[in-house]
């Protein structure tokens, strides 16, 4: 039996349920075909058969889903709930103990959506690496790349790593984020480009991916009012952009 259960509350959620289940191999949940029986009670009654639930609906819906079951964030089911239109995937409950955060982020990875991350210790990690790669780096070229753009900045202090779809399923990348426990934020290619603007624009990327740079926009859109602290920097084929959250310099002018 799958950990993940997928709960959709309308048939027209079907498409990207089943999309949802063949990328992050889930077991699809459809009250309607039980009319008979109230929706809410049908989940209650399968609330414990899953440790990871991925909530098709609207916030408010999900909300009144999970009236009375939340127990301990030690036991309870990871919750992420995301909307029909796939805009925002929401960690909403057991966000590190259950694994609701990472399974955000493979839900956006998987539909396109934004992860919508609450918890604290994300919060006041101000980092997002923006990392860009020719096909089939190592994590050993990745790891030595990024360290030499954080220079003397910890990888502890690292948030997310973005990179372009294209991207999303580079081995060494991949690895990468998994040795250090990192979430791979992953940006369309359509959005990279509406981006436009980086510090160096490569040729060989924008006749090779479509788009002047990789890992400045990157790095740019998944932080949105951060700044850009390391320009792009290239070592063996790697390319790494530094964006740091401006929160707290915002907190201190106002």
């Amino acid at each position: 039996m799958s950990e993940l259960g997928i709960w959709l509350v309308r048939p027209e959620a079907e498409p990207l349920g089943q999309r949802l289940a063949a990328a992050l191999g889930g077991e699809l949940y459809r009250p309607w075909q039980t009319p008979e029986a109230n929706a809410r009670l049908q989940f209650h009654a399968v609330w414990r058969a899953r440790r990871q639930w991925l909530l098709v609906m609207a916030s408010g819906i999900a909300v009144r889903y999970l009236d009375g079951l939340p127990q301990s964030k030690l036991s309870d089911p990871a919750v992420v709930v995301l909307d029909e239109a796939a805009r925002f995937a929401i960690a909403l409950l057991s966000g590190h103990e259950g694994g609701a955060n990472a399974l955000a982020y493979a839900v956006a990875r998987a539909s396109g959506a934004q992860p919508v991350i609450t918890t604290a210790s994300e919060a006041l990690k101000p980092l997002t690496l923006g990392i860009g790669c020719r096909r089939g780096k190592d994590t050993e070229a990745i790891e030595l790349a990024v360290r030499a753009a954080l220079g003397h900045r910890p990888l502890s202090a690292v948030r997310e790593v973005a990179t372009i779809d294209l991207k999303a399923d580079e081995p060494g990348l991949l690895a990468f984020c998994a040795r250090h426990n990192l979430p791979l934020r992953v940006i369309a290619q359509t959005d990279v480009a509406a981006r436009g603007w980086t510090d160096k624009p490569s040729a060989w990327v924008r006749h090779n991916v479509g788009v002047d740079g990789v890992c400045e926009p990157c790095a740019l859109i998944a932080s949105p009012r951060g700044r850009l602290i390391i320009p792009k920097t290239a070592r063996d084929g790697v390319t790494v952009a530094v964006v740091e959250d401006s929160i707290e310099q915002e907190h201190t002018q106002a």
